[in-house]
């Protein structure tokens, strides 16, 4: 029988809750929660606690939300929790070495790649945009570096075709549950085993910059097909179109892969099964899309009141 350990849990969005609620349901104990300071959201910019300083609150949990980790007292009062071990998940703040020394066992990582696959911030929608085959959580232990650490436990799963960020998200996220708590076990009866990574066979997820939302036409459509399910549901893809007003957003949540030959970004048909759209290589077939302040609606639904800004001809996108 595993020894329980005194955990401290570092983490921030719906990911790393998923994690947090794996480990109040085991047999270890979580003694404190750190998350990411309380940020404004929705239109009325109110302070909104993060999902984990939710979940932490619900279960009477102390939580502590510094600014940064460099800061001497913040690493003294993590001290003072006298942790066995530490668990990060998406957590969004640096660690530096001097925290990451503190619990008996240090630190540990949940990774929503197979590293060195996909280091950095955002490996689930990297791994779609780019066509991976496959994706998976890595337990890693934390280093200096980024993602760097050596590999305690390792789970895989197959990114299928229709595959979105958010359904890639939700499959990991299953997964990283009975995997953390694999690697905790491991660490606690002293039977880990941390595979070194291979530096050379690292690359980078950079975090999305609103730009690379914006649907680029001349691209081939494969490649725009693969942009739209990694950027579903954030930040969601987008080209622009003229009303009475001038250009406004369309916001692109699906669409298929045709053939099709055209000018980049002219409409070439547009029905009941979506609007066709010219890409440099191939077409895309518009499917459930969003107006500028209304719900995400098929194509044809779409179409009743709004035939002639998608007309055969027209052309889409430019600033």
């Amino acid at each position: 029988m595993t020894q329980p350990l005194n955990i401290v849990f570092a983490g921030t969005p719906d990911f790393a809750a998923v994690h947090l609620q794996a480990l109040l349901d085991s047999p270890h104990r979580v003694i404190a929660v750190y998350s990411q300071p309380d940020r404004p959201a929705g239109r009325g910019k109110k302070l909104l606690a993060s999902p984990v300083k939710q979940l932490a609150l619900a279960h009477e949990l102390p939580v502590y939300q510094p600014e940064s980790l460099r800061d001497e007292s913040a690493q003294a009062e993590l001290q003072a929790l006298g942790a066995d071990l530490m668990v990060v998940v998406a957590y969004g703040l640096i660690l530096p070495q001097a925290v990451l020394d503190t619990p008996r066992l240090g630190c540990v990582n949940v990774h929503a790649s197979l590293l060195p696959r996909w280091r950095g911030a955002a490996p689930i929608q990297r791994a779609i945009e780019v066509g991976d085959a496959d994706s998976g959580v890595a337990i890693m232990q934390m280093a200096a570096g980024l993602d760097t650490g050596p590999v305690l436990v390792e789970c895989r799963c197959p990114i299928d075709a229709d595959d979105t960020g958010g359904s890639l998200h939700d499959k990991l996220a299953a997964l990283g549950g009975p995997a953390l708590l694999d690697a905790v076990a491991q660490l606690a009866d002293g039977t880990a085993e941390p595979h070194p990574q291979d530096d050379t066979r690292a690359t980078y997820a950079g975090k999305i910059s609103k730009g690379e939302a914006q649907l680029d036409w001349s691209r081939p459509a494969e490649e725009l097909e693969r942009r739209i399910r990694a950027f579903n549901p954030f930040p969601v893809c987008w080209t622009s179109y003229e009303d009475k007003k001038g250009k406004q957003r369309l916001r692109v949540y699906s669409a298929q892969l045709e053939s099709g030959d055209g000018a980049p970004g002219t409409v070439l048909a547009a029905g009941d099964e979506g609007i066709l759209v010219a890409c440099g290589r191939g077409a895309l077939r518009l499917q459930l899309l969003q107006l500028p302040g209304k719900k995400a609606l098929p194509a044809a639904e779409i179409l009743k009141g709004y035939r002639a800004q998608f007309a055969p001809g027209v052309q889409l996108g430019g600033e």
